[in-house]
C-alpha cells in the first residue's frame, strides 16, 4: 500500500508525517480484519473457532478506522497546509467513481456474508475468494498465465511459512505444556492477590513491551501457551482476549525501536522518484494514530459486546 498511497499523497503536497503515519498505521488493521494470519495462529494455538475471531475482528477493525480517519480530521483542521484540499466533486461524481470498486465490494459481501450465515466454513471461505477473485481477473481480462504462476508461488511462499510457523508453535506449546513453565508463570502472577482486571491490564502490558521489540507473530506464539490459561482462570471470554491483545500488538508494529510497518514504508518511500522520507518524521506521524489504537483497545475492554456481538449472532 506504501508503493500506491505515499506518491499519491506526495502527489497532493500532503506532509511526510501524515502520508507515512496513516499508511504505516494502516496497514496494521490487517491484523485484526479478517482475514487475519495472526488471528488464525491464535484460534489454533487456543483451540479456538478461527470464524468466530473472524467475526469478532470486523467491528474492532472498523472501530479504528473511524478512529483513524478522526485522527485525520482533526491533524488537518489544526494544521490545514499538511494535508491540503483536494479538488471538489459532486456526490454524483464521488458515486460514479465507486462503480470499479462493485466487484471488489461482491467478493468481500459473498465470503464473510458465507460466513456470517454459516454456508461455509473459513477454509471454504477461502476457496471461494479465491475463485471470485479469479474469475473478477479473467473478466477484466487483467490476468496472465505468467501472473498466475507468479500468483500460485508467492501463495505456495505464504503458505509454507504459515505451515511452519504454525507447526512450531505446536512443538513450542506442547514443550511449555510438559515443563509446567506456563502454569507456573500463571499462578506466580495469579498470586499477587489483585483484581481480575488489575492482573489484565499486567499482561497486556507484557504484550505491548513485547510488541515494541518482537515481531506480533512472533510474540503471540510464544506469550498465548503461557497466558490463556491465566485468562481462562480470570473468566474472561478468550475470543474477547483474541481480538485484545491483537490489538495491542498492533501497536507494536508502529512503535519504536522495531516498528516494523514503519521500517517497510521508510524503505519504500527511498526507492520512490523524489527521495525518501527521514525515519524521524514517520515516528512523529505515527503519534496520533497509536492514541486512536489506544482508544480503540479502551473501549473495546470497556465495552467487549463490540467484540462478541457478531459471534454470537453468528453461533
Amino acid at each position: 500500500m506504501a508503493t500506491v498511497g505515499l506518491p499519491e499523497m506526495k502527489k497532493f503536497n500532503y506532509c511526510d508525517e501524515l502520508a507515512a503515519g496513516s499508511v504505516a498505521s494502516g496497514g496494521g488493521l490487517g491484523m485484526i480484519m479478517p482475514p487475519s494470519v495472526v488471528l488464525i495462529v491464535y484460534g489454533i494455538l487456543t483451540e479456538q473457532s478461527i470464524g468466530k475471531l473472524f467475526m469478532a475482528g470486523i467491528l474492532p477493525a472498523l472501530l479504528v478506522t473511524i478512529l483513524f480517519i478522526i485522527a485525520i480530521t482533526i491533524w488537518c483542521f489544526f494544521m490545514p497546509e499538511q494535508g491540503p484540499r483536494g479538488e471538489k466533486f459532486s456526490w454524483r461524481e464521488r458515486l460514479k467513481s465507486l462503480s470499479g470498486m462493485g466487484e471488489t465490494l461482491t467478493v468481500f459481501a459473498l465470503v464473510m456474508g458465507g460466513l456470517f450465515f454459516g454456508l461455509f466454513t473459513p477454509t471454504e471461505a477461502a476457496a471461494v475468494g479465491v475463485m471470485g477473485v479469479l474469475a473478477v481477473s479473467m473478466l477484466r481480462r487483467q490476468i496472465s498465465w505468467e501472473r498466475f504462476v507468479d500468483a500460485l508461488y508467492e501463495t505456495l511462499k505464504t503458505s509454507c511459512m504459515v505451515m511452519m510457523l504454525v507447526a512450531g508453535a505446536t512443538v513450542f506449546g506442547k514443550f511449555l505444556a510438559v515443563t509446567r513453565i506456563p502454569y507456573d508463570i500463571a499462578s506466580w502472577i495469579g498470586g499477587f492477590d489483585l483484581p481480575p482486571l488489575a492482573i489484565l491490564s499486567m499482561v497486556v502490558m507484557v504484550y505491548f513491551i513485547g510488541g515494541c521489540f518482537m515481531d506480533s507473530l512472533a510474540l503471540v506464539m510464544l506469550t498465548v501457551p503461557i497466558f490463556f490459561p491465566l485468562i481462562l482462570g480470570l473468566g474472561y471470554d478468550p475470543i474477547w482476549f483474541g481480538i485484545i491483545i491483537v490489538m495491542v500488538t498492533e501497536m507494536g508494529v508502529i512503535t519504536p525501536p522495531v516498528g516494523i510497518n514503519v521500517y517497510v514504508v521508510y524503505g519504500v518511500a527511498r526507492s520512490l522518484p523524489g527521495g525518501g522520507m527521514a525515519l524521524e518524521s514517520i515516528f512523529r506521524g505515527i503519534a496520533p494514530f497509536m492514541i486512536a489504537v489506544l482508544l480503540g483497545t479502551i473501549i473495546l475492554a470497556i465495552f467487549p459486546q463490540i467484540i462478541l456481538v457478531l459471534p454470537n449472532m453468528m453461533y
